[in-house]
């Protein structure tokens, strides 16, 4: 689905971008490899190498959803929540017709709040559930305009085109500004952190995920989700792309009531990212 250019709409306020030590080692890397193969043209192998154990390295950075080494990701909650004993719940690629509305009626019956992360192209074609969500008290953040498979490819302007899409769409939709943003599958490449700065947008991923796009067991999704559940965790399911179970029920729908059950068994409890990362002090 090709989306048009959604009219301009204001951002969120964007913040200065600095590489950190990790992007600058790598760069260091580079540079030290160009070096050695001006002196020692002869010794280009080695040179290669170095380039090619970068560019390893690199890519291990960019598989592994929850580093930090590529820029600032929120795979916790912050300390404030934590010591709140705080959690949160992170639903990813809707909204779903189907899906969608039976989320919401469990998280009303369990007066739990979560947080949307919505592909926009999903938003635009039901916006009516995105309105839904918000009713109930729910944030929706930016999961992309289009949520392609292979977006950890893209180059700066790629990444900006997908995300600053993605942002205007939810924000004609909602009227309000989106503040975080998940990648595809959590996958992401150096491009992207400059980007989300420029944007005024903070990453967030997930400390555990139940795996529920694939699997059909709620019981292992509930397991992967609530084991050593503990304070400041965030939690990943999806409303979009949901797998089924045998009888045809959406994981989420099948396993989410028992999650909340379990989140307050530990004694914690479910709120939204926007909420978790209010400072302890702004609360008096």
């Amino acid at each position: 689905m090709n989306l048009p250019r959604p009219a301009q709409t204001p951002l969120a306020k964007p913040r200065p971008w600095h590489p950190g030590p990790f992007l600058l080692a790598q760069l260091a890397l580079h540079v030290a490899a160009l070096v050695w193969f001006l002196i020692s043209p002869h010794e280009w192998r080695w040179a290669a190498a170095i380039v090619l154990l970068s560019q390893l390295v690199l890519m291990a950075a960019s598989l592994w959803p929850r580093s930090t080494c590529l820029g600032a990701n929120l795979v916790r909650l912050p300390t404030a929540a934590v010591q709140r004993a705080e959690v949160a719940i992170t639903i990813d690629d809707g909204p779903d017709p189907q899906v969608t509305p039976q989320v919401l009626a469990i998280l009303a019956q369990q007066g739990a709040k979560a947080t949307f992360f919505c592909i926009g192209e999903r938003a635009a074609a039901h916006p009516e559930l995105c309105r839904s969500i918000l009713a109930q008290g729910h944030p929706i953040e930016n999961h992309g305009a289009r949520h392609p498979t292979l977006c950890a490819l893209s180059g700066p302007a790629g990444w900006r085109r997908e995300i600053e899409d993605g942002q205007h769409i939810l924000q004609r939709i909602t009227g309000q500004t989106p503040h975080f943003y998940r990648a595809v599958a959590g996958l992401r490449n150096p491009f992207l952190d400059p980007v989300l700065h420029g944007l005024g947008l903070q990453l967030a991923t997930w400390t555990r995920r139940g795996f529920d796009t694939r699997e059909r067991d709620p019981e292992k999704v509930l397991r992967r989700l609530s084991h050593q559940l503990a304070a400041g965790d965030i939690l990943l399911l999806h409303d979009g792309n949901a797998a089924r179970t045998p009888s045809g029920e959406a994981l989420i729908v099948a396993v989410l009531p028992r999650l909340l059950d379990a989140i307050r068994a530990h004694g914690l409890t479910p709120v939204t990212l926007a909420h978790a990362c209010i400072p302890i002090e702004s609360e008096s």
